[in-house]
């Protein structure tokens, strides 16, 4: 079993910026680095949806549209983490965001191929 922990939420002014991290652990958990990473957020009312994934190496990144040139993943697997960091923020990006970890490849943009789930850190832009 493998638990992933998120933190570095919380409320900022739109423009502003935020590092979300997530930390993995578990009593099986083999080793962070082959697992590949990946960042999603679900807002009030609407389905989950992936935001960006990184490979198990960290050379290979992938990113939706909407966030784009403006939020960057990163990883140190001597840390076990996982990084997102949130700038140029607006209100649409308003949700909790969650991190997930799956150890095949490619990065998937589909929640269900993802076998583990953080739960979660509340992120709210103000306009």
């Amino acid at each position: 079993q493998v638990q992933l922990a998120e933190s570095g939420g919380g409320l900022v002014q739109a423009g502003g910026s935020l590092r979300l991290s997530c930390a993995a652990s578990g009593r099986t958990f083999s080793t962070f680095r082959n697992y590949n990473m990946g960042w999603f957020r679900q807002a009030p009312g609407k389905e989950r949806e992936f935001v960006g994934g990184i490979s198990w190496g960290g050379s290979s990144t992938y990113y939706a549209d909407s966030v784009k040139g403006r939020f960057t993943m990163s990883r140190d697997n001597a840390k076990n983490t996982v990084y997102l960091q949130m700038n140029s923020l607006k209100s649409e990006d308003t949700a909790v965001y969650y991190c997930s970890c799956r150890r095949s490849f490619p990065i998937s943009t589909n929640p269900a191929a993802y076998a583990y789930w953080g739960q979660g850190t509340q992120v709210t832009v103000s306009s």
